[in-house]
């Protein structure tokens, strides 16, 4: 099994912030500033990885700062800019029954009620409504991620999500 199999992306190294190795984070989480919490990351860049330990980290307006344990000049921390930040799905705090992380639906095969395939969930989109799923099959299809009236059933280990959805929407 692939190592990365086991992990989610969680952010990305979007440029510095400071001359003492501080770092700003384009954060996937919510809210923004949870990426502080997961520390140790597992940093992806190019075709190398490293683990590094995150020793400070805050919100810094709309986006997310840290500092890394061993980086302490603008100029180290420039070359982690671009890096992929990924940590271990058991790092993440355990939900409650009904909740999933978005990472965990990704790769659903989407049937509908009548067991037909409309394809594979293949990203989630957020909107001030409600968030969307973008589901790619022999067209791609965008249906409200509304639990209960829309999405019926979620099956992660079968792989399947459910959904009272017409293929000809």
């Amino acid at each position: 099994m692939n190592a990365r199999c086991n992990r989610i992306l969680v952010g990305q190294i979007s440029g510095l912030f400071g001359i003492k190795g501080w770092i700003n984070v384009f954060s996937y989480t919510e809210p923004r500033d949870n990426i502080i919490r997961y520390s140790p990351w597992r940093l992806v860049y190019k075709s190398t990885e490293r683990t590094i330990e995150v020793s400070d980290g805050r919100s810094h307006g709309a986006a997310v700062v840290a500092k890394l344990k061993g980086i302490d000049d603008r100029d180290t921390a420039a070359a982690l800019v671009g890096a992929d930040i990924e940590v271990y799905h058991q790092q993440l705090e355990p939900l409650a029954p009904g909740e999933y992380y978005w990472a965990q639906l990704l790769g659903l095969n989407v049937m509908d009620m009548e067991g037909r395939t409309l394809g594979r969930l293949d990203r989630l989109l957020r909107t001030v409504a409600n968030d969307v799923l973008v589901v790619e099959g022999e067209r791609q299809r965008l249906i409200p991620f509304v639990q209960g009236q829309i999405v019926k059933e979620i099956d992660l280990a079968k792989g399947v999500m459910r959904v009272d959805w017409s293929p000809d929407y």
